[in-house]
């Protein structure tokens, strides 16, 4: 019933295999570990509603009560902040998390969270974004920029970051992730302090469910915006990506690989500094380069 709930008791993130390898002209067999991948159904409702189906998203199970909550604000069906304008956190909309009762014999498979908040959900919000994703897809209904513009403003300015930093942001992503280590066949998101201190890190199966999980936590922590920190990627950066961060306040954001046209363009309108290929001395900035604090003398205009 709380908020805070993290791996699942009864569920495993990765799931044991026998697996025949080749090797050296042999084969012979092994156990092995292949990451999970388990649907999730995504319910909410507010006083008076019957918890309404949102979503229904393949993921990692794990950090599930987080990933429900990062959807719903990254849907837009439940707000970031107070008022238009206000840069202070509103009260929580978010009531209690927790998973679906069954009726006498079921077995409890973990598969269904229902999420309770303190006001109605927009019933025809949640409808137009109902869907089924696969681990590969992010958007989860929101279709267009322009339904992005209407409920998202551009993220405040700073801060200014040195280049270096940043540049050994995606190895530190890569010592911390331990589940990727065990199955090799996962996407990380991370969460880093102006210092470059890590300050939480998710894994999931899908690349957008992962950042879900990381601004879900800060969600029901009360740390949005999440001004002044950079998120760290281990893949390519997505339109949905950038999006899920602008909605909480992510000014910067670091990936190993490419960003999309889409992505650009979004970044470029709401302010968001994004960097893609970044490897050890050299990455590419595509947005807003003046948070990146180049050396003297080291920048070809």
């Amino acid at each position: 019933m709380g908020l805070t709930a993290g791996l699942d008791a009864d569920r495993r993130p990765a799931t044991p295999v026998q697996v025949l390898v080749l090797s050296a002209g042999s084969w012979h067999r092994r156990p092995d570990q292949v990451v999970t991948e388990e649907p999730l159904e995504i319910r909410a409702g507010g006083p008076g509603q019957e918890p309404l189906p949102v979503a229904v998203t393949m993921r990692t199970p794990g950090h599930d009560f987080e990933l429900a909550a990062g959807f719903l604000l990254s849907e837009g069906l439940i707000a970031p902040a107070g008022p238009e304008g206000s840069s202070s956190p509103g009260p929580p909309q978010v009531r209690a998390i927790r998973y679906c009762d069954l009726p006498p014999g079921e077995v409890q498979r973990y598969n269904i969270v229902s999420v309770t908040l303190t006001t109605p959900l927009d019933e025809r919000s949640a409808e137009r974004r109902r869907t089924v994703s696969t681990a590969s897809c992010g958007l989860c209904g929101v279709a267009t920029l322009a339904d992005l513009e209407r409920r998202c403003h551009p993220v405040a300015p700073g801060p200014v970051l040195p280049a270096s930093l940043l540049l050994g942001l995606p190895e530190a992503l890569r010592r911390s992730q331990r589940l990727f280590r065990r199955t090799g066949g996962l996407h990380a998101a991370g969460l880093f302090g102006p210092d470059g201190a890590l300050v939480a890190l998710r894994e999931d199966v899908g690349r957008h469910n992962a950042l879900d999980k990381l601004i879900g936590r800060a969600l029901l922590d009360h740390q949005l915006p999440l001004a002044g920190h950079v998120v760290a990627l281990s893949g390519r950066i997505g339109y949905e990506l950038v999006q899920k961060s602008a909605l909480a306040g992510v000014p910067v954001i670091v990936a190993v690989g490419a960003p999309s046209s889409l992505a650009v363009a979004t970044a470029h309108h709401l302010g968001i500094t994004t960097v893609g290929f970044v490897r050890p001395g050299r990455a590419n900035i595509y947005t807003h380069p003046e948070r990146v604090a180049t050396e003297p003398g080291r920048c070809d205009s």
